[in-house]
């Protein structure tokens, strides 16, 4: 279980001079003394480019470094952080002094008291192993989040809870919603408790702009516009939450928008997760309360002075033209309701209604330091068919999350229906009986030349479009008709930046990556969901089951952060963490707790640690961790854990859903088993003596129990014998170490058996080819995917879609769009691309490249931006010579594990290396291995 090592002092590789001494003797890639130092890149704060809102109080700052020399490593640096964008002398806050050290990443303040609400800047310049130094940084800047911002504004919208009758609860999901007396509950609420409302406020800055900043928390979602033009780049925010624990608030600069004289500012409110109401298609009702609206401009003037425009009883508001918005059920828009110059000053408001002061949400008003989601790719129209008389289909090409936009011209009322889905039923026509209906977008037109929108409150997983009775571009214009001159299907997630790339000669290998990697997208919301259609929520198990995956491919800094929030959020006062946070809706029974997915709360902050060798998530959730795992132990018989779902989804001839294939038991309990440890490992990391012997004590227990439960030593078997029983305690360590090749001879038999076809499921993907990856078997990995069949991924391109899906044969699942079976992308990454993080130095300051020659493959190409710069792993053989190109980034090293066995010759860089140069490591077998520091390395092995 190696992904899960603690150990943060020993280093496997020599110290920082020996490895540069190694460089020198034996690749000639020693710096030249007489160059100058690295070049300073990429400054951060929190992982974060120029952030808004830190409420830690002491940031911790970090670069990259960029050099053309091999082996350059830092070996001091130097920090200044100032109070002023001028810089100068009297405004240092902290000056560090130059510090011998190699670290580069997360270095904490240790100034005066940061202020809340103001501006630091700062700058950095290091020195290189030579001694010499690097020119300063470019001059950035962090913004602390102001203190006791909820004192400052009030919250305000058009109707209170006491009045909206809406009823509280989180047990109304769709078989409770056919229920009468539930009917009745939600019968009685008013109408403008679901309607989107529009808010504005004129003002007028005393003095000269020196600096302006809004805060602003629409609940369930707003759009925000300064004098009649949007304010940033998002769509449904702020990010969902469990808003009865925390309410994200967003940051904006708008000191370059505002203007001399009277400004605007208008607020558009829609209901999103935080007031689902129904009347159309919603997985589940649930209302924290009716819109509503918190406010706070800052201006800060030349002369020192501030003037604050605050949400509060002076607010104006009115229904806005969007006459339905349900997250789950589509929109409407009446354009005829438009208000022109509404969101601008000059504009008269006298007709409009005095807001109503709500009293403000249960949870804390929190800034939002996740990325948000916005509008990131679009798709034009593909084909048309008409399988229907005047009823057109539009394939939009990219089945996706989003919503589509239309430009439309037509006469005054005319109305456009956009009814949208991820399928076909047999009659051509959109289906949406497998994703949940009716969902659509319907706009009215106002009649006036051409006119444009876009839904702002909805989004829906589709590839497929249905209009009727309009003209379509390039078709006869019938003038009874409106006509659509334009129409984009929009893919919608979050803005965390991509990281990753691959490439193989492997056409199946290649879909599959894009496969996955759409279904992440379409699924990387505000929480990662499910799907984006059906239910849109946070199922906890795929965040660490395919958690490799989405570190290699995505900056998730911020946004596994914010996940565990949601997870402590949710957690019950017995310990439980639920199988999906926010916690929305209680399905009950084992949807609501299962193990597998419940101990993603202790596994997903070890993955943090290990990709960002940051370790604040485990410090801080200790707590969450620890409370869940006793809650487990609550439910244990004899330490055995027999709840749950289990391996979800196992393919078989059965049906899919719970475990077939597999006990329940031995997945629960291997799971508490996982946590155990890990809550043991985050002890010591704690110094938490006594919880560290209690977690040892009780690992030792369950490990001793499982084996008496489950392992037959007569065949060596696990459980049924199935693959997952057998992959999971040996990925798990739980096999007795003289047991462990049978038991791997029996799994790898069960593979043959199956025609080499695996029998796993969500859960048990991940160890099944882990623990063939990590046991030299990634020959039969690659037998096991290279082919179309069903189970695998072939069979999905094969089948035309563009999307990963719910069951490994999408004729017999509900969703085209679900990326919990995507554990393979670890494996192109770990194993094929070779790109390995070391579990005894965290974050990849130092890594193993150690690809995989498998099947016929020609070549791989990967690249994963860490914290200190790109790690770049490519390789080609042909005939009985390899090649391979890798890139370690300044001020890091590598182990290089060629997989050559016995070479003739290696030539690095041109040159053979001496036979000292070769690092002798037993458990690499007779691969030769090198120790590399930064740069590039061009390998040839004959």
């Amino acid at each position: 279980m190696d992904i899960f090592s603690f150990d943060q002092k020993q280093s496997l590789f020599a110290p920082a001079l020996g490895l540069l001494l190694l460089c020198l003797l034996f690749f000639g890639c020693g710096p030249d003394p007489m160059a100058t130092g690295p070049k300073v890149v990429d400054v951060t704060v929190e992982m974060m480019h120029q952030p808004l809102g830190l409420e830690i109080a002491a940031p911790r700052l970090s670069w990259k470094l960029s050099s053309q020399e091999q082996g350059a490593r830092q070996s001091a640096y130097q920090v200044v952080v100032y109070h002023s964008s001028e810089g100068g002398e009297e405004t240092v806050v902290w000056d560090s002094g130059k510090v011998d050290s190699d670290q580069s990443q997360m270095i904490a303040y240790q100034g005066v008291p940061l202020i809340g609400g103001q501006r630091y800047f700062w700058k950095v310049k290091v020195w290189n192993e030579a001694g010499n130094a690097s020119d300063w940084s470019q001059s950035t800047f962090f913004e602390m989040a102001p203190d006791h911002l909820e004192k400052q504004a009030k919250w305000i919208g058009a109707i209170s809870r006491e009045d909206s009758g809406l009823p509280s609860g989180r047990n109304f999901h769709e078989p409770d919603m056919r229920r009468e007396e539930n009917k009745e509950k939600w019968s009685h609420v008013d109408p403008l408790a679901k309607q989107s409302i529009q808010l504005r406020k004129a003002f007028k800055p005393l003095k000269k702009i020196k600096k302006a900043t809004i805060y602003i928390s629409g609940l369930g979602h707003y759009e925000l516009t300064l004098n009649g033009e949007k304010v940033g780049n998002s769509e449904f925010a702020p990010l969902w939450s469990d808003y009865d624990k925390t309410v994200y608030y967003n940051t904006y600069d708008v000191t370059e928008r505002i203007k001399k004289g009277e400004n605007a500012i208008g607020v558009v409110l829609g209901n999103g997760m935080y007031n689902v109401t129904g009347d159309r298609y919603a997985k589940f009702l649930i209302s924290f309360g009716p819109p509503t609206l918190f406010f706070n401009l800052k201006l800060e003037f030349e002369n020192g002075k501030t003037q604050v425009v605050a949400s509060d009883e002076t607010w104006k508001w009115t229904e806005s033209p969007i006459t339905f918005n349900c997250i789950f059920g589509g929109e409407d828009y009446d354009a005829n309701r438009e208000q022109e110059g509404w969101n601008q000053a000059g504009f008269s408001d006298e007709e409009w209604n005095q807001v109503v002061i709500q009293k403000a949400p249960l949870g804390s008003l929190k800034p939002q330091l996740a990325p948000s989601v916005g509008i990131q790719q679009q798709f034009d129209v593909k084909s048309v068919s008409e399988p229907a008389e005047n009823v057109y289909v539009l394939d939009m090409g990219q089945n996706l999350a989003g919503f589509p936009s239309i430009t439309v011209k037509g006469k005054k009322g005319q109305t456009v229906k956009l009814v949208v889905g991820e399928h076909l039923k047999e009659s051509g026509m959109v289906g949406q009986g497998r994703t949940g209906g009716p969902h659509y977008y319907s706009y009215t037109l106002k009649g006036e030349g051409e006119e444009s929108w876009q839904p702002k409150f909805s989004y829906y997983g589709y590839q497929y479009i249905q209009v009727e009775n309009v003209n379509l571009p390039g078709q006869d214009q019938q003038e009874d008709r409106p006509s659509i001159t334009e129409i984009k299907s929009n893919f919608i997630y979050n803005r965390a930046e991509e990281k990753g790339s691959f490439e193989s000669s492997n056409g199946i290998f290649n879909q599959t990556h894009w496969l996955i990697n759409n279904a992440i997208k379409s699924n990387m919301q505000s929480v990662f969901t499910d799907c984006p259609h059906r239910e849109k929520l946070g199922w906890l198990e795929e965040t660490y089951l395919n958690g490799p995956g989405l570190f290699y491919n995505y900056d998730l800094g911020q946004l596994v952060p914010k996940v565990m929030q949601d997870m402590a959020d949710a957690q019950r006062d017995n310990g439980l963490v639920p199988s999906i946070a926010p916690e929305y809706v209680v399905f009950g029974g084992d949807f609501t707790d299962s193990p597998e997915w419940g101990v993603a709360c202790v596994v997903l902050p070890w993955m943090y640690y290990e990709y960002y060798g940051d370790s604040s998530l485990i410090a801080k959730y200790y707590p969450t961790m620890k409370r869940y795992i006793d809650y487990l132990g609550t439910t244990a018989e004899h330490h055995i854990v027999s709840h749950g779902l289990g391996d979800w989804y196992d393919y078989g001839e059965h049906a899919a859903g719970y475990s077939k294939n597999s006990p329940i038991a031995l997945s629960a309990t291997s799971h508490y088993y996982l946590g155990i440890s890990l809550v043991k490992k985050a002890a010591a990391m704690l110094q938490q003596r006594d919880d560290f012997e209690k977690y040892q004590t009780l690992e030792k227990a369950v490990k001793e129990a499982f084996n008496a439960e489950f392992f037959n030593p007569a065949t060596n078997q696990y459980g049924t014998g199935s693959q997952f029983s057998n992959a999971v305690p040996v990925f798990l360590d739980i096999v007795d170490p003289s047991r462990k090749e049978a038991v791997l001879d029996n799994l790898v038999k069960d593979i043959k058996e199956h025609g080499y076809r695996l029998t796993t499921g969500d859960v048990g993907n991940r160890y099944l080819y882990q623990t063939l990856a990590r046991n030299g078997l990634n020959q039969l990995m690659y037998q096991m995917h290279n082919h179309y069949e069903a189970p695998g991924y072939g069979f999905q391109i094969k089948f035309g879609l563009t999307t990963l899906t719910e069951q490994w044969d999408p004729r017999k699942g509900n969703s085209w769009n679900h990326f919990m079976m995507g554990q393979i992308e670890e494996w192109f990454y770990r194993d094929l691309a070779g790109i390995q993080p070391d579990t005894k130095n965290p974050g990849f300051k130092h890594f193993y490249l150690k690809p995989h020659w498998v099947g016929d493959l020609e070549f791989v190409k990967a690249s994963y931006e860490s914290r200190y710069g790109k790690i770049v792993s490519e390789w080609k053989r042909e005939n009985a010579m390899g090649t391979f190109h890798f890139t370690i980034p300044v001020n890091t090293s590598a182990t290089v594990v060629l997989p050559v066995e016995n070479p003739d010759e290696v030539l690095i860089n041109g040159r053979k290396p001496e036979k000292d140069a070769l690092v002798k490591e037993n458990q690499h077998g007779s691969f030769p291995v090198y120790k590399l520091g930064s740069g590039e390395y061009e390998i040839v092995v004959k």
